[in-house]
């Protein structure tokens, strides 16, 4: 079950988590990861640079990964026994924090009957109908096993309705590593010093030139687009607020030239809403701009912190997905009964409390307290959120694009991050990624959070 409990970051203490013993030095001086600096050369011989996704190499900031022994609440531990508050949350499912009562008694029941079937489970059909209850564009659904998956599966449907093959994406929006995804991809490839590559090695340029890539916000660049190929363009997918390049949050006067510009052309309109779904609202980021979609994508708050992925939308479209149409899509563990009683429990945790309600007064809270302390420091910066998600950027320009996030002070976020880790605060490991909020954040953890900005601000200025 989820304890409420707060990080002491002056003693280190670890109090609320069991089977440890408090001993975890978090203190300035007596700072140790000697465990997981142990843990990170045994990987690196044997994963391809010590971690299965890039991010968590902690390359950006100057640092290596931090190995986490267990999780609970809004708290993370790891292997030297230092306790955390969490705001990576797994990249977005825990919105209920971490090791919810709801969440694990699912998970625990659904176990006793097996972990996969490779058949058809009511679960299925209960994710299904819940999916299309909770969000109107959604007449029909698919699930896959990831983010990536979903994405990928509903462009090569917009592909077969449309009967065209062009895809429009915005620069620093990731919809996962599909080859075709792989231009100017966002957090991944700038958080590795890619931001400048085109794609990654290993996609042929049949694939991307397959693909253009516009900026994020940019009206014009939009318009121009469809003027030139309004009849080649099978669709457009986004990330209707972005995360990948940081939180950027979509201008009014774009998303009315968007859906316009598809709906005049026929281009399918596609919201990723893998990080945004069911977080930004019941309904997501759909649900808060009053936007509906031909299709949609979803993963993370659907599996409630297992493998998942869905996209779904308008009947007439998801109708030509194999065995009823012909556009080919299979996985062997797609609708894995326990991902579906992990992701219902937390979907009906969702839609029956005040959840965000309170997941909005939070996020708004530490959003208020950072820029007044950026203020404060004298630190140029800007704190852009939404609820449950959040990015301090360290410019003075207003970040409304891809171009934008880019020009900030890297090597400063660099300092100020290994500076939290040493206050007790796990904060995304680069300048490009959103940090999430759980409701099991606390009053308490968010005044914790910017005292300890405090500090590792100072810090870093006087390093």
């Amino acid at each position: 079950m989820a304890v409420n409990v707060v990080a002491d970051k002056a003693k280190g203490e670890k109090s609320g988590e069991p089977g440890k013993d408090g001993e975890g030095k978090a203190s300035q001086g007596g700072f140790s990861l000697e465990r997981s600096a142990k843990l990170f050369e045994r990987a690196k011989e044997r994963i391809p640079g010590g971690v299965n996704s890039p991010v968590r190499a902690c390359k950006s900031v100057g640092a290596n990964p931090i190995f986490i022994a267990s999780a609970d609440g809004a708290y993370m531990f790891d292997e030297d026994e230092h306790q955390y508050i969490d705001y990576v949350g797994s990249w977005g499912p825990m919105i209920l924090g971490h090791r919810h009562p709801s969440v694990l008694t699912a998970i625990e029941d659904a176990i006793t009957r097996g972990t996969s079937y490779g058949a058809p489970s009511r679960l299925e059909v209960e994710m299904a109908e819940t999916i299309c209850q909770l969000v109107p564009s959604v007449e029909m659904v698919r699930m896959v096993n990831s983010g990536t998956e979903a994405c990928m599966s509903a462009i090569r449907l917009a592909r077969a309705f449309t009967k065209r093959e062009l895809v429009i994406k915005f620069d620093g929006c990731y919809h996962g590593h599909a080859d075709s995804f792989l231009v100017k991809a966002g957090s991944g490839l700038a958080t590795l010093g890619l931001s400048e590559a085109t794609s990654s090695p290993g996609v042929p340029t049949q694939f991307t030139g397959l693909t253009l890539s516009l900026p994020y916000n940019d009206v014009d660049a939009l318009r121009q687009a469809f003027a030139q190929k309004s009849n080649e363009i099978a669709c457009v997918i986004i990330e209707p607020v972005v995360g990948n390049s940081g939180v950027i949050v979509p201008t009014a006067e774009f998303l009315k030239c968007l859906t316009g510009l598809c709906k005049e052309s026929g281009a399918l309109l596609i919201f990723d809403e893998v990080m945004t779904g069911f977080r930004l609202a019941l309904g997501g980021a759909q649900e808060r701009f009053s936007v509906k979609p031909d299709l949609t994508c979803f993963g993370k708050v659907i599996g409630g912190g297992l493998p998942v992925g869905a996209y779904g939308g308008r009947k007439e479209i998801m109708c030509m997905v194999a065995p009823e149409g012909p556009v080919y899509q299979a996985g062997t563990l797609s609708g894995n009964p326990l991902a579906m009683a992990a992701g219902l429990a937390q979907l009906r945790y969702l839609r029956s409390g005040k959840v965000y309600e309170t997941l909005g007064r939070i996020t708004d809270e530490l959003a208020e307290g950072l820029t007044a302390l950026l203020k404060e420091k004298n630190v140029k910066g800007q704190v852009v959120h939404v609820p449950g998600m959040l990015s301090v950027f360290f410019t003075d320009k207003p970040v409304n694009n891809f171009d934008d996030a880019l020009k900030c002070d890297t090597a400063f976020f660099g300092k100020v991050w290994r500076n939290l880790i040493e206050e007790g605060v796990y904060w995304p490991p680069s300048q490009f990624e959103a940090a999430f909020l759980s409701i099991m954040h606390s009053k308490a953890d968010i005044k914790a959070t910017i005292e300890a900005f405090a500090k590792a601000i100072d810090k870093a200025q006087a390093a």
